[in-house]
């Protein structure tokens, strides 16, 4: 099966929406498109002002704001904390959407073992533990669906951002092998892959000084919609933009040397 290619998926029953990483950048984008299309959302955040405003951006959509949560997931107890959250609401959660991330960027002997170690927690393990979690019940009731957040930088070695593109390859193989196991029930799980993104995710992580800022952005509108739309199609990769899925098929094409060298090009400007 081509991993851009849709699948016969079980019609979710537009119940619960867990969604991560919500107050900012494609997360928010993410809960506006679930909202109009009718979703009632559970939103995640460590940013209590952005989740407020989230919230009040979502007033007026078909959709409603079940629960917010203001934690950091990479806390002891946190992901305790979101489950016991959702089970008080006393409906099933029909999709968990993992998008919660943080960048480190610049060279690994430079940054600190205090920032990669907490990038890990979130990118990897907090995403990896809701999904434990989570998947049980939906496959007991015979519905879900799952979009994790990846990026193109999980898809080929990123010089300036080792461990950021390494957490990043985990989700998408993760991913994939997930859809792989699930692919005879009715759950679905869906690795999101976008490219450069306009959002304050580089500022936040020093990638503000990388070539990469300095290039051409997607707006995380056009990135939210079409990881969305790839979700209800049970589509196991999608890539927002064409030069990006271009960029998605060389690298699973290229060597690796040659893939990573292309990667330190655009985001160091040299190599």
């Amino acid at each position: 099966m081509d991993e851009f290619e849709g699948c016969q998926v079980t019609p979710t029953s537009k119940g619960l929406t867990l969604l991560t990483g919500a107050a900012s950048g494609i997360g928010r984008e993410l809960a506006r498109v679930f909202a109009a299309n009718g979703h009632d959302l559970v939103l995640v955040d460590i940013d209590e002002r952005g989740l407020e405003a989230v919230e009040s951006m979502l007033a007026t959509e078909p959709g409603t704001v079940s629960d917010s949560i203001v934690v950091d997931l990479t806390d002891e107890g946190a992901i305790d904390h979101v489950e016991n959250r959702v089970a008080a609401l006393e409906h099933p959660l029909e999709i968990l959407v993992n998008n919660a991330g943080v960048p480190v960027y610049g060279h690994f002997s430079e940054t600190t073992f205090e920032d990669e170690r907490r990038l890990l927690r979130l990118n990897v393990e907090a995403l990896t533990a809701l999904t434990d979690r989570f998947l049980p019940g939906m496959l007991e009731r015979g519905r879900g669906r799952i979009l994790n957040t990846a990026s193109l930088a999980g898809v080929v070695p990123v010089p300036t951002a080792a461990v950021y593109g390494g957490s990043k390859a985990y989700v998408h193989s993760f991913s994939l092998a997930l859809a792989d196991e699930l692919a005879e029930t009715p759950v679905t799980v869906t690795a999101l892959c976008p490219g450069e993104t306009e959002t304050g995710f580089m500022e936040r992580g020093g990638m503000e000084r990388s070539a990469v800022a300095d290039g051409e952005l997607m707006s995380p509108k056009t990135v939210a919609r079409v990881g969305y739309d790839g979700l209800m199609d049970g589509k196991r990769v999608v890539v927002p933009g064409w030069r990006n899925r271009i960029r998605y098929r060389l690298s699973r094409l290229l060597p690796a040397w040659l893939g990573g060298r292309l990667a330190k090009r655009l985001w160091t400007g040299s190599g």
